[in-house]
């Protein structure tokens, strides 16, 4: 995958670098050939200043304290009077020809030499330089040249990282936006536009104006949803009271298993059509505020709720409330929720619950207070779900292949989406090896009751 940071760093650094060693190449270069300029010129200055009694020296004589270091290893000096008889030559340097005047390299020993000679009144002089002493020379003062230069290679280096993050936080910005969005939240990007940078900007609008448009069409598919479902309720109602009183008054006549069966079916749609109307309402409803809820309260109303249709499959519905492992009569285990969501999810979950218990059987409302967190499960005996199909139950309209009862296949979809807005874990998982339901829901925020004086 291409990275557009490794791309500008790879590039500008790799341009800086080909600069940096271009202008050394340059600088080292020039400074080399001026260096070689300058010695070549204290060549010329050292062979015009030589004292005239210089050559009334013996040969191999240095020439003494009077004049320094000009004898030294870094100038050698010989001197021929007009006889071509050498009259002096610097102690301890490699006896070198006599070359014609003016300035040359030579080879001799097989070491080169920048050699300058002049005629004078009465004398030649001829001064000579190794060309490994003057490149040395030269190459410790290019390099006292390119030290700047080196020295401002790595804060280039960290500015241009400074940079290019700098330049590229706006979309690492972006992309945190969006990545720690809900699902369900299609609302425009609100960035600070003095941060959002112009290249940016037309991928923001472009981003804003997908939302608006895919807001626009779910909230479409919502209104049709409710709609339908709605319009779909009362003539349901309708047929299903009609259906009884016929039966009741005798006009409707014939098999009474044939007569159970259409009014189960119209029960199962009559529930069908209920629970998309509740997941139309839980789908347009993208934020509700939370409040002060007793977890508890909703818990026995919702038991009292169904506690008649319990009682016709003679199955044993109870509420079981416990804190901190120990029972618990007098806890209102206050959690921050929706009211009207939570109470639809925990009749969702007793539903289902009642509804797949087998007549005879059991099903437990278990909400337990530990420390700030409150647990919410809902257990029966039922023959459960198989692990296999568990990560398949909570989508929409999805009933096991051995499943059984009325149910619509929304049940669990809409527990799904009532957890996820009260940020809480469903968890779903077998009472035993041989059966039983378990749906968890962990992790509703627990909240200290609201004392009045």
């Amino acid at each position: 995958m291409r990275s557009i940071r490794r791309w500008l760093l790879g590039w500008l650094i790799f341009g800086l670098a080909a600069a940096a060693l271009a202008a050394g190449a340059g600088i080292f270069h020039s400074a080399k050939h001026e260096a070689s300029e300058l010695f070549d010129y204290e060549l010329r200055v050292v062979a015009i200043s030589l004292p005239s009694n210089l050559a009334t020296a013996g040969a191999g004589h240095s020439g003494g304290q009077a004049f320094g270091n000009i004898g030294d290893e870094r100038i050698v000096i010989g001197i021929w009077d007009d006889a071509g008889q050498l009259v002096y030559r610097s102690s301890s340097a490699p006896a070198l020809s006599r070359y014609p005047e003016g300035l040359r390299t030579v080879e001799h020993a097989e070491h080169h030499w920048r050699v300058f000679g002049v005629q004078q009144p009465g004398r030649f002089v001829q001064v000579a330089q190794p060309i490994d002493v003057r490149e040395d020379l030269a190459l410790r003062l290019a390099l006292r040249t390119l030290w700047p230069l080196g020295v401002l290679i790595p804060p280039t280096i960290a500015l241009v990282l400074f940079a290019v993050a700098r330049g590229l936080a706006p979309i690492g910005r972006l992309s945190r936006a969006l990545a720690t969005r809900s699902i369900d939240s299609l609302q425009p990007l609100q960035l600070d536009g003095r941060d959002v940078p112009v290249e940016i900007r037309p991928l923001v609008e472009a981003v804003n104006d997908l939302l608006h448009r895919l807001n626009v069409a779910l909230q479409a598919q919502r209104t049709f949803v409710a709609d339908a479902a709605h319009e779909l309720r009362s003539p349901l109602t309708a047929l299903k009271l009609q259906l009884q009183g016929a039966v009741r008054d005798g006009t409707l006549k014939g098999d009474a298993a044939t007569i159970e069966r259409v009014e189960g079916r119209l029960n199962r749609i009559i529930h069908l059509v209920h629970q998309l109307l509740t997941l139309a309402r839980e789908d347009a409803q993208q934020s509700a505020p939370m409040k002060p809820v007793s977890v508890r309260r909703l818990c026995e109303q919702t038991v009292g709720d169904f506690s008649l249709l319990a009682e016709v499959k003679s199955i044993d519905l109870g509420l079981v409330v416990s804190r901190d492992g120990a029972a618990a009569d007098d806890d209102a285990c206050m959690a921050l929720a929706e009211p009207h969501s939570l109470g639809v999810l925990l009749s969702n979950l007793v539903d289902n619950a009642i509804r797949y218990t087998p007549p005879g059987g059991r099903v437990d409302v278990i909400l337990s207070h530990d420390r700030d967190q409150l647990t919410l499960e809902v257990a029966d005996t039922g023959p459960g779900i198989p692990e296999s199909e568990r990560g398949r139950v909570l989508d929409r309209f999805y009933r096991g292949e051995h499943a059984g009862g009325q149910g619509s296949g929304l049940g669990l979809a809409i527990v799904a989406r009532i957890a996820g807005r009260h940020h809480a874990t469903l968890s779903l998982g077998n009472v035993s090896p041989q059966g039983g339901l378990s749906v968890k829901l962990s992790g509703l925020r627990a909240v200290e009751p609201v004392t009045t004086t």
